[in-house]
């Protein structure tokens, strides 16, 4: 496997930042380290699981939204 050049990161780079936004958020000392592992378990990245987390809740509360409509 070769090394990625510095044209690679630019392009990379430059591609997340049109397709993604970022959020940062700030959790207790050593808690960053028990939610990777927990997503290690079960197969994903921390990235990933907190979007899923995220996706999860967001459909629950709208179910919450529409039972009390």
């Amino acid at each position: 496997m070769s090394p990625i050049s510095e044209a690679q990161r630019k392009a990379v780079r430059k591609y997340k930042e049109k397709v993604y936004d970022r959020l940062e958020i700030s959790v207790p000392k050593g808690r960053k380290a028990e939610l990777q592992e927990h997503a290690q378990q079960h197969g994903e990245s921390l990235n990933g699981f907190v979007n899923r987390a995220i996706d999860n809740q967001v459909e629950q509360d709208g179910q919450k939204d529409e039972s009390h409509a």
